[in-house]
């Protein structure tokens, strides 16, 4: 049994729970499912979306929320790059990689196979450099962000503790007589939550986002 969730960080610069559900699966089906639900409720406008890496909710975005940038959590994708580098590597080399998620001017600067990048690791490891030139710039769409607003979203954090919580909460339980008592407890625990978030500071500046999309258009004109 999976539980899906979407969770908005836009709506006046708060964030919001908008969806959950009981799946048997992460399969690409119940994805779909789940995000064609969305959509008919009214869901519009998606320009930015963060998540993990799962095959069926990647391939589900892009069939679903057409023209969409998708962000990878930078962490998982961290720790993927660390099981190519040998274990006596040092510190320099691992606060290298760190600092590709460090705001930049633009994403270019730290593709894997530029000078600027990985590309001077390739002799020495090799198979670190290729992974990253194939997987590097899923990670990296939150450049294209206003920079206040990297930290929040380059990584999953913000679907990673409301996800800790209902974990805590389902060992308390242990036991579901059935998953209407299981979806009972999520959606009030996302409830609490949701009303947390939105009694709280604004997340986001939404006024750096207009402001920062009015400076990419006139870049492009």
């Amino acid at each position: 049994m999976a539980v899906l969730v979407a969770i908005d960080g836009y709506w006046k610069g708060r964030r919001q729970d908008l969806s959950v559900e009981l799946a048997t699966w992460q399969i690409q089906g119940a994805w779909r499912g789940f995000r064609v639900k969305l959509k008919n409720r009214g869901l519009c406008g998606v320009e930015f979306v963060l998540s993990d890496e799962h095959a069926g909710l990647k391939k589900t975005i892009s069939e679903v929320l057409t023209d969409t940038a998708w962000q990878r959590g930078h962490v998982h994708c961290l720790r993927n790059m660390l099981d190519y580098l040998p274990r006596k590597a040092d510190d320099d080399r691992l606060q290298e990689l760190r600092r590709i998620y460090n705001p930049a001017p633009t994403p270019r600067r730290y593709s894997a196979s530029s000078p600027c990048g990985l590309g001077k690791w390739q002799a020495k490891y090799p198979k670190l450099v290729d992974w990253a030139e194939t997987n590097i710039g899923e990670t990296l769409a939150f450049y294209r962000l206003p920079r206040a607003h990297h930290k929040h979203l380059k990584s999953t954090n913000m679907l990673e503790r409301p996800n800790e919580e209902v974990k805590r909460r389902k060992r308390v339980a242990r036991i579901f007589p059935d998953t209407e008592s299981c979806l009972r407890l999520i959606r009030a625990l996302c409830l609490e939550t949701h009303e947390t978030w939105l009694a709280d500071s604004p997340y986001l500046n939404i006024t750096l986002l207009a402001e920062h999309k009015k400076a990419l258009l006139r870049l492009a004109a």
